[in-house]
């Protein structure tokens, strides 16, 4: 029995020596792959040292503390690491390892950019937590160019080969050193950050519960600050291909629309500035992010800005706003909404509701600004088509040294935008008590032919008050109208195939006044008359000829305007007046008539119009033959009675 229990001490003295041998040969292993990763950067001419590592067999906990990395290149951060645990490590393969969790405390991160202008920036994560984590043993060793774009690619391209069920950080803590003098510098603090499902350079969700920030806007002489805080900033299904593809150095041909964000958010936002300028948004939301990497050159912009912070010459600005262009058009989002906005300043507080982005429409909406007569609000503003790369673009084409802008420049504005339309507006006017009010002004454009629009709209719907100053509106002042509502209607559309060109609706009403509704046509108009060049026009104008005329105007008060101010004019009655102007019109009428019977016709229903109030005027102009417009206008100077000889004229009235 004895002999058994010595044989047992034994063999459980030997199995305990093992055990402890089998650690230590493990925790040497461990040591020398954790160095081994240390020497792939101090060989690459950076710095790279640690403190102690254990590593606790039973539950595979690697730890290593005291970690100090500074990457050989200076674009590439310093590191400094207090302390890492890595529990259930695992290594699947030579070139990669895996972990149940890993967590980090004490981190420190430096990064200083001289490329344009000397920038400093200090983070301070007190922890990190990350679960089900996964990748390589040694990062990437190649040499970087030694631009800011570089390190950008280079570190999604380390974040590309790691993947993580989740990572969360409850602070970091960043310190911006912008150098003396220079604005920009200031503090920000990021808390509760959350990433769910990282996997090789795609996350799932990516969510901060706060950041805060205060930035020191110093001039010479002007001391400013400007604090912020955000709230419920979230990004979603993030995917890093397009933008590691858009960065690399040779560029990319990839001219595809690749989405990297599905959705980025925000609950809140609040920004103030002094001296008391406070800012507030209740939210905003960005959907389908998307880029194309041939078009999204980043470093394209940065290579044409002048190193020594010179002002760029004419152009270098024409080059670096193409370039602007080419990156906006390899830029989408796909629908944009921005929350409640609220601007205090000393002068009042100011707020609009909301501003809509979609491919088609720009919006703002809900808009009330303090001014110094009262209040103006406005229901909507909206910006139809509107493409930034365009107007990049089109400023661009403006910017030729020594030289205006020629015609042809200032009209390619009309392909930045397909239209605008202003609803809802009401204004104090000037400094009366009375209100200016718009309910809609829009006006559209398309069918470009060139630069110039061959299709064209405009509505207006307003009313104004009737300015005293203004001696035009004086007989309505006289008359009682203290504001005039002006209904406008007009659409003109040239048709290709055709050659027609109509003029159509065109109405314009203007309340208790009158209403006039028109149409006029114009027949063999050339593609080539749409051009910026006077002597291309007159050449091609040439082939013009005109098409009918349709005038009516119905009398809702006009006419008695009239008559009441020729009463004052003259001192009579106002039954005198009337009898007065339609004897007028007949005796002028009588001078042109001649042997045109037509004319004759149309002067008649013109005095019976003015003789009975509320009617309506019709006149018809229908050409008897071709009339060519050129040959029509020199004639309309020259001989009115035989340019209205050469239609047919049909008019008439009627309540």
């Amino acid at each position: 029995m004895k002999r058994i229990l010595i044989g047992l001490i034994a063999l459980l003295a030997l199995g305990a020596g093992a055990w402890f041998g089998f650690n230590i040969y493990i925790q040497h292993r461990a040591t020398s792959e954790v160095e081994a990763a240390f020497e792939q950067i101090r060989l690459g001419g950076g710095k790279a040292s640690h403190g102690r590592i254990t590593f606790e067999l039973a539950t595979r906990t690697l730890t290593i503390e005291d970690i100090a990395v500074e990457p050989a290149q200076p674009q590439l951060a310093n590191v400094k690491v207090a302390k890492v645990t890595a529990v259930g490590v695992r290594q699947p393969d030579e070139a990669r390892f895996s972990a149940d969790s890993i967590e980090a405390s004490g981190v420190e991160v430096a990064f200083t950019s001289t490329e344009r202008a000397k920038l400093k920036a200090n983070y301070k994560i007190p922890q990190i937590s990350a679960r089900d984590f996964s990748g390589p043993i040694r990062a990437d060793a190649t040499p970087l160019s030694g631009s800011i774009i570089d390190m950008y690619r280079f570190m999604l391209a380390q974040y590309a080969t790691v993947s993580a069920s989740s990572i969360a950080v409850p602070t970091v803590a960043v310190n911006v050193d912008a150098g003396n003098g220079n604005p920009g510098s200031g503090d920000y603090v990021y808390s509760g950050l959350s990433v769910q499902n990282v996997d090789r350079g795609k996350i799932e969700t990516a969510k901060t519960d706060r950041v805060t920030y205060s930035i020191d806007l110093a001039q010479p002489g002007k001391p400013a600050k400007m604090t912020g805080e955000l709230s419920g900033l979230a990004a979603y299904d993030f995917d890093s291909t397009a933008i590691r593809a858009a960065l690399d150095q040779n560029g990319s041909s990839d001219d595809g629309l690749h989405r990297i964000y599905r959705r980025i958010s925000v609950n809140s936002y609040v920004v103030t500035t002094s001296p008391g300028v406070r800012v507030q948004v209740d939210g905003f939301t960005f959907d389908d992010i998307g880029i194309r990497p041939a078009k999204f050159r980043p470093a394209e912009i940065i290579a044409l800005v002048p190193a020594d912070g010179a002002i760029p010459t004419p152009a270098q600005s024409r080059d670096m706003i193409a370039k602007v262009a080419d990156f906006f058009e390899g830029f989408q989002i796909g629908k944009a909404e921005i929350g409640k906005q609220t601007v205090e300043t000393q002068q009042g507080t100011g707020r609009l509701n909301a501003i809509k982005y979609d491919p088609d429409r720009i919006a703002l909406e809900g808009l009330e600004m303090p001014m110094p007569q009262g209040q103006l609000k406005m229901e909507r503003f909206t910006l139809r088509a509107f493409s930034a790369a365009n107007l990049m673009r089109w400023a661009a084409s403006l910017r030729t040294p020594g030289q205006p802008p020629s015609p042809d420049q200032m009209l390619g504005l009309f392909r930045v935008l397909e239209g605008a339309e202003i609803k809802g507006v009401v204004s104090p006017y000037k400094n009366t008590r009375q209100l200016f009010t718009v309910d809609t002004i829009s006006l559209n454009w398309g069918q470009l032919v060139g630069s110039i629009p061959s299709k064209a709209s405009l509505v207006v719907k307003m009313v104004t008050p009737t300015d005293p100053a203004n001696p035009v509106l004086q007989p309505l002042i006289m008359a009682g109208v203290d504001k005039l509502a002006i209904d406008l209607d007009l659409g003109a559309a040239w048709t290709e195939s055709s050659g027609a060109f109509a003029l159509a609706p065109a109405t314009l009403d203007l309340g208790s006044l009158a209403r006039a509704r028109a149409r006029f046509a114009l027949a063999n108009v050339p593609r080539a008359l749409f051009t910026t060049d006077p002597a291309q026009a007159m050449g091609q104008a040439a082939q013009v000829e005109t098409g009918a005329f349709e005038l009516s105007l119905r009398d809702s008060g006009v006419v008695d305007l009239v008559v009441a101010q020729f009463a004052r004019m003259q001192d009579v009655s106002r039954d005198a007046a009337r009898s007065a102007i339609v004897a007028m019109i007949r005796a002028q009428g009588e001078k042109i008539v001649g042997a045109n019977g037509d004319v004759r016709t149309a002067i008649d229903a013109l005095a019976g119009f003015v003789e009975t109030s509320g009617q309506t005027l019709t006149v018809k102009l229908t050409p008897r033959a071709k009339v060519p417009l050129m040959q029509l206008m020199q004639l309309s100077q020259s001989d009115p009675e035989s340019a209205l000889a050469q239609f047919r004229i049909e008019a008439s009235t009627g309540l």
